[in-house]
């Protein structure tokens, strides 16, 4: 879980274009103002790159939010949102085939808590 974590944030970095720069004629220091282009920061992405969100919905305490990539794609990272007053992610991991994300939580005071999910998907 650990390495699908940093694969996420390296793939946030990237569509970014964070670590994308071009050298400045005079300087040997990259040129901290350029901006790459949308074709550059594309090309940085997997093939068949998707962020899948299954919206915000209240569910009772400790039930599991489950949300699968489409087709034959595969998780590279994702997370979870718990809303509400005293609201507590308990958890947030990929499911064991890799093929989505697992969510759940609890709401102190209350019998359900809001859960919203997101996963990176590629082929």
């Amino acid at each position: 879980m650990f390495s699908k974590r940093i694969t996420a944030l390296t793939l946030a970095v990237l569509a970014t274009g964070a670590c994308v720069g071009t050298a400045g004629a005079a300087s040997a220091q990259p040129d901290r103002t350029a901006q790459p282009s949308a074709q550059t920061r594309a090309a940085a992405l997997p093939p068949g790159y998707q962020l899948v969100t299954l919206p915000n919905a209240n569910v009772p305490n400790f039930q599991r939010r489950v949300l699968y990539c489409p087709g034959t794609k595969h998780v590279l990272g994702g997370g979870a949102e718990a809303r509400g007053n005293g609201a507590i992610l308990v958890g947030s991991f990929p499911t064991d085939d890799a093929r989505g994300w697992v969510a759940l939580g609890r709401q102190i005071g209350y019998n359900d808590v809001g859960i919203s999910v997101y996963v990176i998907c590629a082929d």
